[in-house]
């Protein structure tokens, strides 16, 4: 598998978690009580830094040959 097709896998993982991210938002604000409103929360936090890194890891793979997306080099000298 390549850095590209990795690329479009992390993308759609990501797309997938805000879906879900947003279905649990909606079920939140439905919550018959309090108790089943925290726990959904807790279930969106869990995932929150999920989305992150498939975000990340969709943008550095995608552009990892880049010629002008140098900064995740690291200085030799």
């Amino acid at each position: 598998m390549t850095l590209l097709e990795m690329s479009v896998e992390y993308a759609a993982s990501a797309a997938a978690l805000r879906l879900r991210i947003a279905e649990l938002r909606a079920a939140e604000r439905a919550a018959p009580d309090a108790l089943t409103a925290r726990q959904y929360k807790a279930r969106i936090n869990a995932l929150l830094p999920l989305l992150q890194e498939a975000r990340e890891l969709a943008a550095l793979t995608a552009h990892y040959y880049d010629r002008r997306n140098r900064h995740y080099e690291q200085d030799v000298s």
